[in-house]
Parts: structure tokens; sequence; C-alpha cells
């Protein structure tokens, strides 16, 4: 039995993502105050006020103290805090004089988190300390230049005609993660893939915050350091839209990095050597997935779906139509305005891509036309919606579960004794009296193979 589900894209959080850091890179993480605030802002409620009783506290608390705060209706909510804080290395636990285990804080987490909160020591934001800038740049340029610069990273994807401009290492990230792949038919270019596809209808915030998770994993390839590469990407989230900032004693890697994130459009730089660089919204609250910055700039929305499954979209990007066409059959074009239908078998391709049914309703919701709004949400038809899903389904009839089959038992009473203890052991798949087979989960296979030795 087994399953066509397509695989989603995975888009970790910040979380999610440290835990897969080693230990050491983590612990030097915690040096810079900008990723302890970070880490921080993002840890679930309950967290942040266990950490927010112990920043004061320079020595053990014991476990059962700690669990005592939070009221036993509430336990479950604990544990999962107290794992989340253990597994990011924000404390750990320890043993107190008989034996009594209890948590200790990270001391150096606890040192720069009260530097970020309470201010004291060294500055730890970007040096802004410049003179005014002759050729300064507003908020709608910088919006402009970042909206420009990404719109060539997924031009480039949709193979549109506006390729120019993408940079070397742009084209990298996108290959090495995935997102597009060398055909070797058409000469090794880079073609789109099954990732990629679904990487195109993510929200924007979505898409950068994934490819830059990408991009870092491929930092000490390049003979830079992972650590200052990502205490730097902290640093520009907490920055300030619109102000000028010293590149005035960053690393050469630093600084090199600095070059590749302005290729991405999450900087701002009027020329390689100037001592002075401007961060965009597209780096602006980037480790907390915060699309509220991103999506303040974003353009109103422009597409009108019917009950008739015809899609009107009023604009002129080539981007967005290349898009609109990944799901549906493009009928008419006008300088303004583009009429498309949605198709089963123009929603088939895209499924056949790895697009799913709800990213394509999702995208037609976030453009929905200010028309098609009403108190602020999107009065989507939901007779096209339903069929979307629907049509994704027809896709879905058959689940594949990997197992393992046990059959040609000597007697009747041999595979009953095999078949009971499976399905005590809550791993029976599928299993046959008249056959005498018994098909068992591959997570349930070691029990009943060591029950099977045993009692044979």
């Amino acid at each position: 039995m087994a399953q066509t589900q397509n695989k989603s894209l995975e888009s970790r959080n910040l979380h999610d993502y440290l835990k897969t850091l080693s230990q050491d890179v983590l612990d030097n993480l915690y040096n810079h105050p900008a990723t302890c605030l970070a880490v921080f802002r993002e840890l679930p409620p309950l967290a942040k006020q266990l950490i927010v009783r112990l920043i004061y506290i320079e020595q053990a608390i014991p476990q059962a103290v700690v669990s005592s705060w939070v009221n036993h209706h509430y336990q479950k909510l604990s544990k999962a805090a107290q794992d989340t804080l253990s597994s990011l290395r924000v404390w750990k636990e320890t043993s107190m004089h008989g034996g009594l285990t209890s948590w200790l804080l990270n001391a150096t987490f606890r040192t720069n988190l009260k530097m970020a909160l309470a201010g004291g020591g060294q500055p730890w934001t970007m040096s802004a300390y410049l003179d005014e800038d002759p050729r300064g740049r507003d908020v709608g340029f910088l919006d402009s230049y970042a909206a420009e610069r990404w719109e060539t990273v997924l031009h480039y994807m949709v193979a549109s005609s506006q390729q120019a401009g993408i940079s070397q290492d742009a084209v990298h990230t996108l290959l090495q993660s995935g997102l597009m792949s060398r055909d070797e038919t058409q000469d090794n270019a880079p073609v789109i893939t099954r990732s990629g596809f679904q990487f195109l209808l993510m929200d924007r915030s979505s898409q950068v915050w994934y490819f830059i998770l990408q991009y870092l994993n491929s930092v000490s390839a390049r003979g830079m350091s992972l650590v200052e590469c990502l205490s730097f990407l902290f640093q520009l989230s907490f920055s300030q839209l619109g102000k000028d900032y010293s590149t005035d004693g960053m690393s050469q890697s630093l600084l090199t990095f600095l070059q590749h994130l302005r290729e991405f459009g999450l900087v701002y730089q009027r020329r390689r050597t100037a001592g002075r660089f401007y961060p965009t919204r597209l780096a602006l609250n980037i480790a907390s997935r915060d699309t509220t910055s991103i999506q303040s700039q974003a353009t109103e929305g422009f597409i009108i779906v019917e009950t008739n499954y015809r899609v009107y979209a009023y604009t002129d990007s080539s981007l967005q139509l290349a898009l609109l066409g990944l799901f549906t059959e493009m009928l008419f074009r006008f300088p303004n305005l583009s009429v498309a239908l949605i198709t089963r078998e123009s929603v088939r391709q895209a499924f056949r891509g790895g697009i799913t049914a709800n990213q394509i309703i999702k995208f037609l919701n976030m453009h929905a036309h200010p028309k098609m709004l009403k108190g602020g949400d999107s009065q989507f038809p939901p007779t096209v919606s339903d069929q979307i899903r629907l049509w994704e389904n027809e896709r879905n009839r058959f689940t594949f579960t990997e197992g393992v089959l046990y059959n040609q038992f000597l007697s009747q009473a041999d595979y009953e004794t095999l078949n009971s203890f499976a399905d005590q052991q809550d791993c029976v798949v599928w299993s046959s009296d008249a056959r005498r087979t018994v098909l068992v989960t591959q997570d349930g296979h070691n029990a009943v193979r060591r029950f099977w030795r045993q009692n044979r």
C-alpha cells in the first residue's frame, strides 16, 4: 500500500535550522547578542517566561522547582518548552549536591541576552556612524531594488525572457538546493525541478528564508565562516530600513558575504568599494519569518477568479503571468490584462510538477484583486477551490506503506501466534488468514522478528 502524495518543500524555521548545527557552532553563535535575541524572540511564550525567570540566576535550579512554576494542566506545554531549550543548548541538565537533577542556563547565552535586552557592554548592532550620504536612498528605491533583484532569480527559474543579471552564486545555490538541475538533453542547461515549482508558489518571505538557508549550507565550502555569516544575518534582521551602515571592520569573508546578499537583493550597495550599505525589506526580520514587512511593500492584488474557472489577471508582469501559467491555460493576452482558464489538465500538469492544490489556492488568494476582498479576506469561489482539491484527490487513490512480508508458515498455529503478537504491537498493515500471510510495518519488523525467533 502506498502514497502518491507529493512531498512538500520543507521550509524550516529558525529553531529547526539551529538544531541541525553542531554544538561548537551553536555555542560560538551565542557569543553574539543579536543571535541570542533572535533565538529568544522565536521561543514559545512559556519558554520565554522560563528564561526571564532564570536570566539573573547564575546557579542551577532543580527541575522540580522549574516544573512547579507551571500549572499542572499545562505540563505538556511545559515539557515541550523545556525540550526546546535543551535542543537549542540554551540550558543544560546538571546535578546538584545530593544528586538532584537541575537546569543551568548557558552562561554565554545569559550574558549576551542580558546585553541585548538591557544594554551595557560593547555595542552589538551594526555601525551607523557615517557622514550623510550625498547619494542617499529612500525606502521606495530600496523596495524597488529588492524586488528587481529577487525577481531576477524567479525569472531565471521559470525560464522567462528576462534572465539577464542573475549572478553565478545565485545559480549555484539554485542547483545545490535542488530547485533546479542540469538537463543533459539541453546541453546541461539548468531546468526547474519539482521542488522548484513548489518554491515559486511560496510567499516572498518564505522564498527568501529558504533560499538563504540553502546558501548557508555552502558557506564553509566557499571558505567563509558560518558563525560570522549567521551573526551578520541576525544583525541585519534588527537593522532599520532606509538607514545606511558602515562596512568598516568587516573581514574579507564577511565583505564577500555582503556582496552575495547584494546580488540577492537583501542589501543595496552603490558599488563594491563603497564604505556603506542599506539593508532592504528582504533582510528585515528574516530570522523571525515575519511576513508583515515584506507584504507591506507588495503590489496590489491583480487576480479575479470566477465560478466558471476563468481567471482574469490585471498585470503586465511577465513573471506573474509565468507563475499563473504553471496551473492555468492561457486564453488571451492584452497589454494590461490576461485571461486564463483553470482546467483539469492544466491543474494535473501542475500536480505532476510537484505543486499541491493548497499551494495553488494560496497563490490565488494571496494575489486576489481588491474587488475580490471583503473585510480584508479573499472571497475565493468555493466551487473552484473544492474542484481543485478533488482533481488532486484523483491522484491520491493509493497509499503506499513500506513493510515486511511474513508468509510460508509451517502451521496455522504459527501464523496465528505471530499475527496475534504483531496485532498487539499495532504494526499489522495487512493480513490474510486464507494465505497465512502477514504484512507488518518497517518500524515493527525488528520486534516481530525477535519474537518469532524466540518462539519458533
